[in-house]
């Protein structure tokens, strides 16, 4: 048996009956106007952090939802994308499938704006997905790739720009490690399937972004997720992991690398009423701009004595430039 068919057995068990605290469900759901949320679907809440977020699903783009768990943001894609079939939901397993469909036909009963053809859930997994190239305008992802071995990961990552029109977007939510994980800990496929131990650092995951071609990535949210003491699984000390919400976007990555943001911003403080870098950064003085880790690093560097450059919020909600 795998590491993969453990996950599937365990989620097969989740789904039948549902395990309070196996993710991070102590933190509610997102709330909107109108919208009411099962009380099976909140206690099924296996994710670690949120992949809905308002700014990114405007228009009622179609959206393609990778592990339907109890069907918790297929609903609430399915508040914003209010059409047939614009929420696709695929999971390859047969009982979190049935489940989700059970908790969208109470959501139907409680939520009068909801069809059920809203979502259409297909059997599937990130490996192979059954939608054609460029179709999607939003592929997500909550608390699934990191259970993800680097291969594996590098597939679903690779499947999910495949499925993605131009300028498409991938939302992921996924636990990260402050440091990196311990062999025999990797090595546990119960706790890989329970999101504790399959964790990369944010160096490795963001890498891994890039690589399957995601041109900019924009850190929404990272918060504490778990701390893994040190008795409980022998560790030296406790290792912290991390929720990390990401917004990466299927555009060219450019010459000198991608756009990575983190809520940095730049402060021009010098003599002259702005500041031009010759690179298309232009910087008024006193007014912070907000700009990519890259670009950061680029300022910091070219104008020591004139420019500050902020920590990272790790809370990016667009604007400013790379």
């Amino acid at each position: 048996m795998t590491y993969l068919d453990t996950a599937a057995q365990f989620y097969a068990e989740a789904a039948e009956t549902p395990q309070v605290g196996l993710c991070c469900i102590s933190t509610p759901p997102l709330q909107f106007p109108d919208l009411r949320i099962p009380q099976i679907m909140q206690e099924m809440n296996y994710g670690c952090g949120t992949t809905i977020h308002p700014t990114e699903l405007t228009g009622a783009p179609t959206v393609l939802y990778i592990g339907v768990g109890g069907g918790l943001e297929a609903l609430q894609f399915a508040y914003f994308c209010r059409r047939s079939g614009a929420v696709i939901a695929v999971d390859p397993v047969a009982e979190m499938r049935n489940a989700a469909s059970r908790n969208l036909q109470v959501a139907a009963q409680e939520n009068p704006w909801f069809k059920l053809d809203f979502v259409k859930i297909l059997e599937g997994n990130a490996f192979s997905l059954p939608i054609p190239d460029a179709s999607v305008d939003v592929v997500a992802q909550n608390c699934l790739f990191n259970i993800f071995e680097a291969a594996d990961l590098d597939q679903a990552l690779a499947e999910a720009y495949r499925v993605l029109k131009p300028n498409g977007r991938l939302i992921m939510s996924d636990p990260i490690a402050t440091r990196p994980i311990p062999i025999h800990l990797q090595a546990d496929e119960r706790l890989r399937a329970m999101c504790l131990s399959g964790a990369m650092t944010y160096d490795q995951y963001t890498q891994h972004l890039v690589k399957a071609g995601f041109g900019q990535v924009e850190v929404r949210a990272k918060r504490p997720y778990r701390l893994l003491d040190a008795h409980s699984f022998n560790l030296e000390q406790p290792l912290l992991l991390e929720s990390l919400d990401t917004v990466s976007y299927k555009v060219a990555i450019a010459q000198d690398g991608a756009c990575i943001f983190t809520g940095k911003t730049a402060i021009y403080h010098g003599q002259q009423e702005f500041l031009d870098d010759r690179a298309g950064h232009i910087l008024f003085r006193g007014n912070p701009l907000a700009v990519c880790d890259k670009t950061a690093n680029k300022l910091s560097l070219q104008f020591p004595q004139e420019v500050i450059i902020t920590d990272s919020t790790w809370h990016y909600n667009g604007g400013g430039c790379c």
